[in-house]
């Protein structure tokens, strides 16, 4: 069950469309819900914005917070959006600490990429033995392939998985981003509805006019929906966005850590506070968020593999998030067959990494400014 709302969500909640009347409505409070809803009342328009549960407890809650402009697995089409985004990072994150009081803990330390394939972006630094060394002392000099073969006498890391790069990447805390942007939200006007899901779209003459609700109807001229996985369950649009689960856990360590560091088998993002958050599975379990004891176990196994010293760290947390995955692993940008009606979901792994850009797309749809992007490959056109 969603967690209870917070003390003031529960005023919140009790506005009825005939006192008070908004602009837009936004299904989803996650981080794309948030940044959105901050750049709409930037523009002036009035803004609320209707969660489920509890404001920035789902996907955006249990993401790693890499923010990986120009990795490999990203698609082509994606990579200018995704580029542009991480060059955007420092303003959009020092806006929301300076609106909210809070820190995001934004890093700028780097990734260190370990691979047998050596697939690395480009403008990647490829590191030396000794190189490595001396940024991450941590890391292990052994080879790391083969991690779920319990084989023992592999040889060195520079006989097989012999490919190590520097990118000049940023991470950041998405819980505290999150909390971050739901503050400064509120700091900006945003009304929030929480523990109530949006049922369905309202229209009226071929247009929306609001949402229902479980208990109530929102009205609103613009609905811009960013329901992440449960972006498809709001009819009458069946968007096809399914949940991709993804198994994580924390561990407490001192840290060994300073770089972000991504092999093959696993990921480790050290926070600042002393935490390194590691991941990641992608599994297709529907909407089932439960964490399974064997898989932490592996992802912490692969972990002490490329850091022998985490042996020792304690487990502080571990749990599953659902990423809101899309037929062709892209998002889903811009205005329905319906007018008024707006959709900016889908972004599976990089919802954090594209925050920014989709507030300052979506805005610029939703208030008729210029469009110097090509967006067909985003549009939810492309699944009608």
């Amino acid at each position: 069950m969603p967690a209870a709302p917070a003390k003031d969500d529960a005023v919140t909640r009790t506005y009825n469309a005939g006192v008070k009347s908004w602009d837009v409505v936004i299904i989803g409070a996650g981080i794309i819900g948030l940044s959105l809803a901050i750049s709409l009342r930037k523009q002036g328009l009035r803004v609320l914005v209707v969660e489920r549960g509890e404001p920035g407890r789902e996907a955006s809650f249990a993401a790693a917070g890499m923010l990986v402009g120009s990795g490999t697995e990203i698609p082509h089409v994606l990579r200018p959006l995704a580029e542009e985004s991480a060059r955007m990072y420092p303003e959009f994150a020092h806006e929301l600490e300076d609106e909210s009081g809070l820190k995001v803990d934004l890093r700028q330390q780097g990734t260190i990429l370990i691979s047998a394939s050596g697939d690395f972006p480009p403008g990647a630094e490829m590191l030396s033995t000794e190189k490595l060394r001396s940024l991450e002392p941590a890391l292990t000099q052994r080879d790391t392939s083969g991690l779920n073969s319990g084989g023992r006498g592999r040889p060195p890391l520079q006989n097989q998985n012999k490919y190590r790069a520097y990118v000049r990447e940023r991470s950041v805390d998405p819980r505290a981003l999150t909390t971050a942007a739901l503050k400064a939200a509120r700091h900006r006007g945003v009304d929030i509805s929480s523990g109530t899901a949006v049922k369905a779209l309202l229209t009226s003459e071929d247009r929306a006019s609001g949402v229902q609700a479980d208990k109530t109807s929102y009205s609103a001229e613009i609905v811009v929906n960013c329901a992440g996985a449960w972006a498809g369950c709001i009819g009458p649009h069946k968007f096809p966005v399914r949940p991709v689960k993804g198994q994580m856990l924390a561990v407490v360590a001192g840290p060994p850590l300073e770089h972000v560091v991504r092999a093959d088998e696993v990921y480790l993002v050290p926070r600042s506070d002393g935490r390194i958050v590691i991941g990641s599975t992608l599994e297709d379990a529907g909407y089932n968020k439960q964490t399974d004891v064997s898989t932490i176990q592996r992802l912490l196994h692969a972990a002490v593999a490329l850091v022998p010293e985490l042996a020792k760290a304690k487990v502080h947390d571990d749990w599953a998030g659902l990423r809101p995955g899309t037929p062709d692993e892209l998002p889903i940008l811009g205005e329905t067959q319906t007018r008024g009606y707006f959709i900016a979901s889908g972004h599976y792994r990089d919802g954090i990494l594209l925050a920014p850009i989709t507030a300052q797309i979506v805005t610029d749809v939703i208030v008729g400014k210029p469009i110097s992007r090509d967006l067909a490959a985003f549009s939810p056109a492309r699944f009608d």
